[in-house]
C-alpha cells in the first residue's frame, strides 16, 4: 500500500489510530510514548500498563483519550528486559501487527513512528527500510491513509532516504515553526 512520510509531533496528528513505539511492559516512558502520554493524559498510561506485559512484536490497544484519534495501538518493538534493544524481527512484527490491528478495528487512517529506533537502539535508516517494506507489502481491508511520522529534521531525512516514500506537502504547525 502507499504511504507518506510526514514530520511533526505524533500527538498533534489527527487519525483513527496513532501507533505508540512501546516496550513489552507497555509502561509509557519517553520519546513517542512520552509525547502520546502528555497529549492523552495519564489515564492512557494506566490503561496501557494494565494490558501489559505483552510479547515482543505484539500490540495492545487503548483509548486515545485527549488525542485527536479513536485508538492508540501500542506496538512492542522494544523489550523491557535484557539489553532493551529492538531487532529487525521485532520491528517487522510490531509494524505488521499494528497495520493488522488497525484494519481489524476498521480504521481508515493510521500514523506510525519509527518503531524500535531511538531509545531502542536500532538504526533509523535500517528501521525505516523495514517499516517501509512492511507498509508497502501490506494489503489493507479498511486502511487508506498511512503516515510514517518523523519528529526531527534528521529523522525525517533518514526515513525519506531509506524509504523513497512520497513527501507530504503540508507539514504540521510544529514542523513549520521548527524550520
Amino acid at each position: 500500500m502507499e504511504y507518506v512520510v510526514v514530520q511533526g509531533d505524533i500527538a498533534a496528528q489527527s487519525a483513527d489510530a496513532l501507533v505508540n513505539a512501546a516496550g513489552t511492559s507497555l509502561e509509557m516512558g519517553s520519546g513517542v510514548a512520552g509525547a502520546l502520554r502528555r497529549g492523552a493524559g495519564d489515564k492512557i498510561n494506566e490503561e496501557a500498563a494494565e494490558k501489559g506485559p505483552i510479547d515482543l512484536g505484539e500490540v495492545a490497544v487503548t483509548d486515545a483519550y485527549d488525542l485527536n484519534a479513536e485508538y492508540v495501538i501500542h506496538a512492542a518493538a522494544m523489550p523491557h528486559y535484557g539489553d532493551g534493544q529492538a531487532t529487525a524481527e521485532s520491528i517487522r512484527d510490531a509494524t505488521r501487527n499494528a497495520l493488522e490491528k488497525a484494519d481489524e478495528l476498521g480504521c481508515k487512517s493510521l500514523v506510525l513512528p519509527a518503531l524500535g529506533c531511538g531509545v531502542a537502539g536500532f538504526d533509523v535508516a535500517d528501521g525505516a527500510g523495514i517499516i517501509g517494506e512492511e507498509i508497502e507489502g501490506y494489503e489493507p481491508d479498511s486502511l487508506e491513509d498511512v503516515r510514517f511520522i518523523a519528529y526531527s529534521d534528521e529523522e525525517y531525512d533518514a526515513i525519506r532516504a531509506a524509504t523513497g516514500a512520497a513527501e507530504q506537502s503540508e507539514l504540521t504547525d510544529a514542523s513549520e515553526s521548527e524550520r
